[in-house]
């Protein structure tokens, strides 16, 4: 992997769909993860305004410590970044005070972690118009492309993906070139939307080496049957989530009206 230059091909990337785009720069939602810090990075070495922001709502504290971190030392770095905190906790729970919270446990649980990313989503367009930026997206491809792992018009609601035809083990070769915190490179992935310790692995089932490998397997046209043990059960694992997750990474379908019906 050549990551000098693709570090180098990114922020190009950027900056030109920017100054094409007439915008003064870049917002970043910074989580304390891997794939937020590389994004608020890439999009830092610019030269372009950035703008990151924490959003915390009942968030662990390790991921709040691990995101301030990472915002500090990025604007200490880079004169073009600032930082702003929307602490969106009173926000969520008025939300939930005008809904109705009947069902069953998981699917609310659900429902409500997915409503976090979506006031998230919303606060990034928030500064977004009010100071003329684009929304950096901080998916990767494994989340993107693979097994479909984020909210539909949350942090799936981006002006642009710079890291997203990038595995999560390319993403962390773009960590450690472009000095990312040490504690974001060694912490534990997780999406933060149930505010305690789960792991992205706990919800999934497999790690981001094992998804990567069933990912490349399921592209080049490999099925379950071809495997045994370990190798079956996360290549099914994928397999369920892809599938599932179809309807978040295809064009949204539009009923197309017959010529003669109109």
């Amino acid at each position: 992997m050549q990551t000098e230059k693709i570090v180098d091909y990114i922020v190009n990337w950027l900056k030109d769909y920017a100054i094409n785009a007439k915008v003064n720069g870049f917002v970043v939602g910074v989580s304390g993860g891997i794939d937020s810090a590389v994004t608020s990075t890439l999009c830092a070495h610019t030269g372009l305004e950035v703008l990151t922001v924490e959003m915390p709502i009942h968030q662990a504290p390790s991921h709040v410590t691990r995101a301030q971190e990472h915002m500090q030392q990025l604007s200490e770095r880079f004169s073009n970044v600032k930082t702003t905190r929307a602490d969106l906790t009173p926000v969520f729970e008025a939300f939930k005070t005008e809904v109705d919270l009947e069902g069953e446990e998981t699917t609310v649980n659900m429902a409500l972690a997915n409503t976090r990313a979506r006031l998230r989503m919303t606060t990034l367009y928030y500064y977004a118009g009010l100071h003329k930026l684009l929304v950096a997206g901080t998916g990767n491809k494994v989340e993107d492309f693979g097994v479909g792992f984020y909210t539909k018009y949350g942090d799936g609601g981006v002006d642009l993906s710079p890291i997203a035809d990038l595995m999560k083990s390319e993403v962390y070769n773009l960590a450690a070139f472009l000095k990312v915190p040490q504690s974001i490179q060694e912490a534990v992935p997780s999406d933060g939307l149930f505010g305690d310790a789960r792991s992205d692995e706990d919800q999934i089932g497999a790690s981001y080496p094992e998804l990567e490998w069933a990912m490349t397997m399921a592209d080049a046209g490999k099925t379950a049957d071809d495997f045994s043990g370990r190798e079956k059960e996360v290549f099914t694992i994928y397999k369920r989530f892809n599938m599932a997750n179809k309807h978040k990474m295809e064009p949204i379908p539009i009923c197309i009206i017959p010529k003669n019906l109109k």
